[in-house]
This record gives structure tokens, sequence and C-alpha cells, in this order.
């Protein structure tokens, strides 16, 4: 399916209305203009900057259930994400698989202990499960982890999640929305809301390209823009209310796959300040991470710190016979996680992943919280309330659709672990001409992943791919900000 900014805009100009608008380019806005568009509706969403540049590009790409809501004792919202880990793994099997994940143990106790627990979470599955929890001996947890630590290794649990590319999928969920007639813009952005008679009745957005304004009619808008939610509620005074959002920040770091060369992930349940640690294969390379530290405001650009960064390499230090260390970090990322607010004394790690909504006084409908894991179902709840609360069209009764609905995307070129391919000729004309790319960044970063698997080869990339876009029709591709991006990503603090 070919893609052209051009048109679309002059369709935005002559048609200006929607039967639902949404802000929000990442997992939750993409996912809820698919919903939408799949039933029918004429949807157009609406994006800063890139799609999933992002909260929705920077997660630890594990489809799961989550193991420590399961020990805070949030069985509902666990039952919840495996069937939609299901439900992803089906939908999109191009972009995301099973995935073993194995809990080394160096105390006595804690394989049976975690091991119940682990139990528990495979039972939870039901027939969404993906495969079976197993106790394993010590020369078995060595033989599934290569690299771990052998000395007080007493053995390990064996259990299993799912694996995507998510940044891959949003651009998939994007063309998938679009092959139902939604209109979906990056850089175009939001900067007010209009109303008439204390309503929402749609919003001015501006393409961040041109500089030009379009008036955009809807009674149904769609506040997806996570982390950022609170600041799009704030903008109207009769909408104003306790904040949603109480971001966090998780900091992720990419080492070779030599420190540990194997197709499993390892889980730490608990680490010395009691959080959950992973290290896992993904592309080629090892993930390490992620932390979970509060921050005050959110940031496009959040960076890691050094008490981040010193976490995750001594936690790895603890079960890895050979500790990556600062110089071995190839690319390090930070993301911010949109978690809803509670009281005010709860730490952001006993935070769950549960979705909220909000429906203001003059009928902007807030959504934001959750995680990647579930988007098809809060999107499918976006619906529900915007038809009970009657911001839809009259006569709007199609039911969701996309509980078993193919994502497109299995003919993408850009489905690829090789860095060096992001500068061929044919990826960048793919990703121009039919993945929405804009910017080196958006190449570099999104439609493949060099930037997050290995800054210094990304940057070196930069040029060429900025001459491929320049022939492809795109006069800008911006390679300064790849530039300073990927010297955020290689400066380990």
């Amino acid at each position: 399916m070919n893609y052209s900014r051009a048109p679309s805009l002059a369709q935005l100009a002559e048609q200006p209305r929607f039967d639902m608008i949404v802000i929000g380019g990442g997992a939750t806005g993409l996912g809820t203009a698919l919903d939408a568009a799949s039933r029918g509706l004429r949807v157009a969403l609406f994006e800063s900057h890139d799609f999933a540049s992002g909260t929705s590009s920077r997660a630890t790409k594990l489809v799961h259930g989550g193991v420590r809501y399961l020990a805070q004792g949030h069985i509902p919202l666990v039952h919840e994400a495996l069937r939609e880990r299901s439900r992803l793994l089906a939908n999109a099997p191009h972009n995301a698989h099973a995935l073993q994940f194995v809990m080394p143990s160096f105390k006595w106790w804690e394989r049976p202990f975690y091991g119940a627990g682990l139990k528990v979470y495979g039972a939870l599955s039901g027939t969404h499960g993906l495969g079976p929890t197993e106790f394993l001996s010590n020369h078995e947890t060595r033989q599934a982890l290569p690299g771990v630590r052998s000395d007080g290794l007493s053995g390990g649990v064996r259990y299993w999640d799912g694996q995507f590319n998510d940044a891959r999928l949003a651009i998939d969920l994007a063309r998938t929305a679009t092959s139902f007639g939604a209109l979906v813009f990056n850089y175009c952005k939001v900067d007010r809301l209009i109303e008439e008679a204390g309503k929402v009745v749609g919003v001015h957005v501006v393409d961040q390209e041109t500089q030009q304004g379009y008036d955009v009619q809807s009674n149904c808008v769609i506040n997806a823009t996570g982390v950022w939610v609170d600041a799009l509620r704030g903008a109207d005074t009769s909408a104003a209310k306790p904040h949603l959002v109480r971001p966090s920040r998780g900091v992720h770091l990419v080492v070779s796959r030599d420190f540990m060369p194997t197709d499993c992930a390892m889980l730490i349940p608990k680490t010395r300040d009691g959080r959950v640690l992973f290290i896992v294969p993904w592309l080629g390379h090892l993930i390490l991470g992620t932390t979970d530290t509060p921050v005050d405001a959110a940031s496009r650009e959040p960076h890691a710190d050094t008490a981040d960064v010193d976490f995750i390499l001594g936690e790895a230090a603890h079960y890895l016979k050979c500790a990556p260390t600062r110089a071995d970090v190839l690319s390090i990322w930070s993301g911010l996680r949109p978690l809803v607010q509670p009281s005010a004394d709860a730490r952001t790690q006993s935070i769950n992943r549960e979705h909220t909504i909000d429906i203001a006084a003059n009928g902007l409908l807030s959504v934001t919280g959750g995680k990647w894991t579930t988007y098809r179902a809060m999107a499918e709840d976006v619906l529900a309330h915007a038809l009970d609360h009657r911001l839809l069209p009259a006569g709007t009764f199609a039911k969701c659709v996309t509980y078993d609905l193919p994502i497109l995307g299995a003919d993408s070129p850009c489905n690829t672990p090789d860095i060096d391919r992001a500068s061929d000729p044919d990826f960048v004309r793919y990703a121009v001409e039919h993945e929405f790319a804009r910017t080196v960044s958006d190449v570099l970063a999104r439609r493949s992943r060099a930037l997050f698997l290995n800054a210094k080869a990304a940057q070196k990339l930069a040029p060429q791919v900025a001459n491929h876009m320049l022939h492809h029709g795109i006069s800008n591709p911006d390679t300064v900000s790849l530039f300073q991006l990927a010297q955020q990503y290689r400066n380990c603090p």
C-alpha cells in the first residue's frame, strides 16, 4: 500500500469532518484508530512527532502478563494481559513470537518459592498458554543460560512469555488502520481544542513540515497522548482535574549477545531494591533492563543517569559470569511509562499497569496507563466508553472486530535485524513510500532499530540514509537530530 502525505493532507482540508479524532500515535492511539476504522467509522489520527517515537518505541520488547503484578495480587489484570498476549501473537506473527524465560536460583528457597508463583502464572494462561513451566537442574539451567554465573547456582525455573518489536508493530498498526480508510499523520501537532457551547467539536492541527494549520471537526476527540495526557486535559480550565499520570522512567542498556549467547531470556525476580530485571535476547543483541524511577515532568528525550546505569550493570554482574561494563554498552535508551496516578505516597514499582479512561465536562475522552500487551483491549474499552457517552454518531453500533484481525506488515522488507541493511536504497524507499518515514531518525530508530541496537553504527549510516531520502522526495530528512540522538544513546553517564 503506497502512502503519499500531500493527498492525505488535501483530503483533510477538503473533508474535515470525522466520526473520531485520535490525538497521539503511540500504542493506544494507533490501536484506537484501528478499532474505530475497522468498525466503519471515519477516523483521523494526529501525532506531533513520529509514530511510537515516545514511550511506545522504548519498551522492554516483551508481550507478557506481568509476573510482578501477579505477586502484587492483580490477578484480573494479569489474566487480561495473558489473553491479549495470545491475540497479539496470533494477529501479528511476523512481529511477535513466544520466548522462553529462565529464572536462575542461587538460594535454596528461590526455586520452589518463585517456581510456585510461575506455575500459577502459567495456569492463569489457560488455553492461551505458550508452553509448560518447568523446574530445571543446575546443568539444565546452565545449558539454557550459557552466560549465567555458575558459582552458587542451584537450578532454575523455565516459563514462557512473548516478545515483539514495539516500533515495528506501531508502524504495522498505522498501515492496517489506513487500509480501513483512516487518515493517520505523523508530524502534525494538535495545538488546541475547538469548542462550542462548552463542548469539544474538533481540534486545530498544524503540519510541522509546512506550518499550515487545519481545523478538523468531530464530536469525539480521543486524548491518547501517553505521559503528556494531562497537558491536553489542562488546556481547558473547565476540564481541570487532578493529574491522571505519574511518569516513571525506564532505562535499557544494549550489549553484545556474547555475554549470554542464547535464545532464552533471564528473569531476575527481585533485585537488591525489590525491582524486576530482565536480560533479554533481541535482534541479535542483549537488552538489560529496566529501571523504574519516578520523574516530575515528561520529557521527549529522557536521559539515563549514572544511578540507572550503575544499577543495571551492577545487577547483571551478580548473575552473569562475564559481566558487561560501561565500555561494552552499544546503546542506551530511556522511556517514560504513563502510570496511572495512585495515592501520593505510592512507589512507582508498586503501581500496576491498568489503564484509566476519563471523560471531561467538555467531552474530551482521555485514556492513559496500560501497556503494549493490552493495547487492543484498551482501544476496545475506549470505543465502549465513547458509545456509552454518545460521543459517536447516532446509529454507531458496529461490534469490535480486532480480536482476530490480522495486522499488516509481513510483507515489509523493513522487518529485519540487519543494521547495515537500514541504509540500503530499497529499504529507505519502502520506509518513505509505505511506512510514513519523514526523517533519518524515523528510518534508523523505528523503521529499522539501528539506533536502539548500536548508536555508533546508526550515526555512521545517517548520511547515506539522508541521501536516499532526498532522492525519494523528502526535502529535509534532518540528519542533525539523528546525530544528536546517537550521541545521547552512546553516552554512558
